[in-house]
């Protein structure tokens, strides 16, 4: 029988809670904090023990034990960690902190070095594929940092991820690497709402031109994923628009910082801040497709 690290889940909302639930679906131990309580019922749900500060989560858990944070961006990870009641304060040398969200490779660094210096490993660990992928441990899974930290736990990740991607041994090239897709990913999208916006005013049917695209040159995974949905009227939000509007934008950011300027990255970035700006912030990220074609929002997602 595989013996498990002790687990702690800061974060439970789309893609944490995911990982709870598969985690707990293998038989593992989870502790679990998240503020929101639906997501703490869910938790409960499947098994999971809910805690009420990230401080007591990662209480107890044991010279191997393993947290993962999986929250939005790098100022909620801040407050996980040293905030009020933060994580960081019950860490223990010999544990490992994996850094789940997509973050400035800047900020990936910092809280690195932080860790590093109390004794805790860290792994910058950005993912990619969605809740229905996280859920069946299909997801894509960036992992940098240490070797030595990368294989304290090769059961973990072979559990939450397939396939994993050993990135290098530098905290923040996860993240690098996440940004990189991201804005590939966020240019596809818009560029297949653009293309099936243009479709629809030529008066073509929308799901035999996606049928066509898919079959085709012009296909892409999110661009498919998000787009039949968008045809179907589905905007429940699986990855808000705003998150992609954040990870372009970094995306955006650190291309500033190399001396790098391409001709596509910065106008999807402005296609999904225009999106939220026009009240699809709450919707999913394929809400570009209603945008572009001048659809107003409804009032809930």
């Amino acid at each position: 029988m595989m013996a498990w690290p002790n687990l702690a889940v800061l974060g439970a909302g789309n893609m944490g809670g995911a990982l709870v639930a598969r985690l707990r679906e293998h038989g593992v131990s989870v502790a679990v904090c998240d503020p929101d309580a639906q997501r703490q019922a869910e938790a409960l749900a499947v098994g999971a023990q809910v805690l009420p500060t990230p401080s007591a989560a990662v209480q107890g858990l044991g010279l191997n034990g393993v947290v993962l944070i999986v929250v939005v961006n790098d100022a909620q990870c801040e407050d996980v960690l040293w905030g009020e009641q933060g994580a960081a304060a019950a860490l223990q040398a010999g544990q490992t902190v994996v850094l789940c969200p997509t973050m400035a490779p800047e900020a990936v660094e910092s809280i690195a070095e932080r860790l590093v210096a109390m004794g805790v490993a860290c792994v910058d660990a950005p993912m990619s594929g969605g809740p229905l992928r996280a859920r069946a441990g299909t997801m894509s899974w960036m992992l940098a940092g240490p070797k030595a930290a990368l294989a304290r736990h090769p059961e973990l990740w072979r559990l939450l991820a397939n396939p994993v991607f050993h990135v290098s041994e530098r905290c923040g090239d996860g993240s690098r690497t996440k940004l990189v897709n991201n804005l590939l990913a966020g240019i596809n999208l818009v560029g297949t709402a653009e293309a099936l916006a243009l479709a629809e005013r030529m008066g073509l049917n929308l799901n035999t031109t996606l049928d066509v695209i898919e079959r085709s040159s012009g296909q892409s995974w999110i661009g498919s994923d998000r787009m039949r949905r968008a045809l179907a009227g589905n905007f429940a939000p699986l990855a808000h628009v705003t998150l992609l509007e954040k990870d372009t934008g970094l995306a955006m950011a650190a291309a500033q910082r190399v001396g790098f300027e391409g001709p596509l990255g910065a106008g999807a970035t402005a296609v999904f801040a225009q999106t939220r700006q026009a009240g699809w912030a709450e919707h999913d990220d394929g809400a570009v497709f209603a945008h572009l074609r001048g659809e107003a929002p409804p009032s809930k997602p």
